[in-house]
């Protein structure tokens, strides 16, 4: 079974992204949300626990933290499907975001 954490940074700041709500799914159902700290981090999905191999789905609702800091934005919510192979271990899905643009990669 495997646990997973997540970190937003704001690229076009060149600082964390705290106060974004994000939700964690399988393909069924809704497993768990929380809201990125002062550092941007989730560290853990409160009441989710070790998660097993399978497709997950986290959605970052980035439209509210943009509009909270007087910006626009091309997203209101940012979907990152991915796949968990080996079910051992922990899992880091950064995401690096700006108003216009955004990307993401398995981090450590």
């Amino acid at each position: 079974m495997s646990t997973l954490s997540t970190h937003v940074l704001d690229t076009a700041l060149g600082k964390p992204a705290p106060g974004i709500r994000v939700t964690l799914a399988s393909p069924t159902k809704l497993l768990g949300s929380a809201v990125t700290d002062a550092d941007g981090r989730i560290r853990e999905f409160a009441g989710v626990g070790a998660l097993d191999a399978g497709s997950y789905v986290l959605t970052f609702a980035v439209g509210e933290y943009f509009k909270n800091g007087g910006r626009d934005s091309l997203y209101s919510n940012i979907t990152v499907e991915f796949q968990l192979a080996d079910a051992a271990g922990h899992h880091h899905i950064p995401l690096l975001l700006s108003p216009f643009g955004y990307s993401t990669y398995r981090g450590s």
